[in-house]
């Protein structure tokens, strides 16, 4: 008796755990967004000098162009410490710990987002849908990939902590910024909402970040309560003294 209900708790755990896991990164509807994502990123001219900064034992020197401010929702995340990521590895980029992609505005106000499929990519920001009026409907001008840099741990922690369907704010600087570490490695930043393609991502320099609202409620609880489960009713399954048939 005992070691079928640990079969069901297992086998119920587990669907829990993959439907939980797979509903914490569905996107929120626009009831549950603030209203301050409508407002469009504050940018504005600097005249400040390179400064030095420096991020597991490499010094980078970031050169702010344009003050920066943007609150939005998180449609796609990549975490540059992820392990199929070769290319912060291969050129020694440790200043850049996330890319969050995120729409905001006109983005919002039509609730376009919600039928759209989002993806990142190492550098990169992907979207698509099989609606051509979704894709009509959709404000590509209110949407960008945005490379944030900290030498900070505590805003690294908070970065790395964000989730697809989070709603986010930071303030910073639109930066370009380099190292000599071995070799000569320089990355730009877009200024403009309107490029698209290669050089269009905006490389910010973090100066303040703030989760307003969480998403994927109560699917991210969910699944921490169905791994428990799951862990425990395997643990028990395997601590049941083994029965012998004659």
């Amino acid at each position: 008796m005992i070691r079928r209900l640990l079969k069901w708790m297992v086998i119920a755990s587990l669907i829990l755990l993959c439907v939980s896991l797979w509903r914490m990164h569905a996107l929120p509807p626009t009831s549950e967004l603030s209203a301050s994502l409508l407002e469009e990123p504050v940018q504005i001219p600097l005249k400040q000098a390179a400064f030095s900064v420096e991020s597991n034992g490499i010094t980078y020197q970031v050169q702010p162009l344009y003050q920066y401010e943007l609150t939005g929702l998180v449609v796609s995340k990549h975490d540059a410490n992820t392990w199929w990521d070769y290319l912060h590895r291969e050129w020694n980029d440790k200043l850049n710990i996330v890319d969050l992609c995120v729409v905001w505005g006109n983005n919002v106000r039509s609730g376009s987002y919600a039928d759209i499929d989002f993806s990142s990519g190492q550098f990169t920001c992907n979207f698509s849908t099989d609606s051509n009026a979704a894709f009509a409907a959709f404000d590509q001008t209110a949407i960008s990939n945005n490379h944030l840099l900290t030498d900070s741990p505590q805003l690294a922690k908070i970065m790395r902590s964000v989730q697809v369907g989070d709603q986010i704010h930071f303030r910073g600087q639109l930066a370009e910024y380099s190292h000599n570490h071995g070799f000569a490695f320089k990355r730009g930043t877009s200024i403009t909402r309107t490029d698209t393609g290669n050089g269009a991502c905006e490389t910010v320099y973090i100066e303040s970040f703030d989760i307003i609202k969480t998403g994927g409620k109560p699917w991210r609880n969910l699944s921490w309560l169905a791994g428990i489960m799951l862990l425990m009713g395997v643990l028990a399954w395997f601590m049941q003294p083994v029965r012998f048939n004659d």
